[in-house]
């Protein structure tokens, strides 16, 4: 048996300030059979340490703070971890020093690589659920509109399901694509393609790059993004890698959008299940700051059942080619469509929505409502109603008490 290493250290806010991301080496020899790495702290103390890793050749994944523990080997690792080849050379267990008490905390880490570690087994996959029936909602020649939530998350960071469980809860809330977006791991993108034909739902690959000045979805499958770098290398990596980058929950409390961007991403989480109330001004107000011409969409950044968010509220409806319609046609088209700014955002599947269709917006089951522009209010006076504003960008439905019913994106 190889003799474990261990890594002991004081860490005190003070060195925080200079090593936010600590990287302790080991050697990983010839012929391993598994990484195992364990994570030892006082949490009584207030102290929040997150935990990942950084193989010979590159990024194995990362748990946050949701692990104390991870398991590599070739065929299997621990979710958020990266299964495969255990190159020979110097490895890395990275800590992220999120929060620390005045008086510092005692951190300990020991990693093992003497091949006995098992990962634990999968669970068994649900049933595929009935899906209710589509909406059917005016579109453009050659679109259609589908129900998607662009914010979900699995066990592979710090939700509760696995991918195929959140399928299945997807499949059963009536939606048509789902991104699961995990937190700084792309662990998760070798499940999605397989699951998703299984629950006949298209599984957007989708990362969370998580930093506590601010979080935002990469979608696509464009390899892992370094959280690490400012964010304005996250806009470039995004963009030269055939990606979408979208700002989350951009006043979403301490983790609230803080970083500088010199340019903006084409997606802005502007709806996030954490809206205080419809009639809090505030998301739409940072939406108009931000540039309306940001392609709004939404997401319930859903991590488990009971915690108060329902998967699919809030919806984003985007426009596809009309002839996507499995699963592995639908992903593309879905990045397409949001590539393209054909998107509308309401509170739900079923309820009041605003679509733009060929330069016009259209007011569904919204009768007595108001669609605010930038330009003119107008006044919606039958189930569905149609407008022809004069101005581009985005749009608002919204009841004469100022409470936000749905949002209306500006293709182009």
């Amino acid at each position: 048996m190889r003799p474990a290493t261990t890594h002991r250290g004081f860490w005190t806010r003070d060195l925080r300030l200079d090593k936010h991301f600590p990287q302790l080496p080991f050697e990983v020899p010839s012929g391993c059979g598994s990484v195992a790495v364990e994570l030892e702290f006082d949490a009584a103390s207030g102290a929040v340490i997150d935990l990942g890793c950084a193989g010979a050749n590159g990024w194995r994944g990362w748990s946050g703070g949701a692990r104390r523990s991870y398991v590599i080997t070739p065929d299997v690792a621990t979710p958020g971890y990266v299964p495969g080849e255990l190159e020979p050379g110097t490895w890395h267990v990275i800590l992220g020093l999120h929060r620390l008490p005045a008086a510092g905390v005692e951190v300990t880490v020991t990693v093992r690589t003497d091949g006995d570690a098992k990962v634990e087994p999968a669970r068994p996959n649900p049933p595929v659920p009935e899906k209710p029936r589509p909406r059917g909602l005016p579109a453009a020649a050659g679109l259609r509109w589908v129900a998607v939530d662009l914010h979900a998350h699995t066990l592979h960071s710090d939700g509760e399901l696995t991918v195929a469980e959140l399928a299945a809860e997807a499949v059963a809330a009536g939606l048509d694509a789902l991104a699961v977006t995990d937190h700084n791991t792309v662990s998760h993108h070798a499940e999605l393609a397989e699951v998703g034909r299984r629950y006949g739902i298209a599984l957007i690959p989708g990362q969370e790059v998580t930093t506590e000045f601010g979080h935002a979805n990469a979608f696509g499958d464009i390899g892992w993004v370094d959280f690490r770098e400012p964010a304005a290398n996250w806009v470039k990596t995004v963009r030269e890698r055939g990606g979408l980058l979208s700002i989350n929950h951009p006043l979403g409390g301490d983790c609230a959008w803080r970083h500088p961007l010199p340019e903006h991403p084409p997606l802005a989480e502007v709806w996030h299940s954490s809206w205080l109330s419809r009639n809090w001004g505030g998301p739409i107000a940072w939406w108009q700051a931000w540039g309306s011409a940001a392609t709004p969409i939404g997401g319930s950044d859903w991590h488990r059942r009971g915690a108060g968010v329902t998967l699919g509220s809030p919806t984003t409806w985007v426009a596809v080619d009309s002839h996507a319609r499995n699963a592995d046609e639908l992903v593309p088209a879905v990045l397409d469509g949001l590539r393209a700014g054909r998107t509308a955002v309401s509170a739900d599947r079923t309820g009041p929505v605003l679509l733009p269709v060929d330069g016009k917006v259209i007011a569904l089951d919204a009768p007595g409502t108001l669609v605010v522009g930038p330009d003119k209010t107008y006044k919606v006076r039958f189930d569905r109603d149609t407008f022809d504003p004069p101005g581009p960008h985005g749009h608002v439905l919204c009841a004469h008490d100022g409470s936000v019913l749905a949002l209306a994106g500006t293709p182009h």
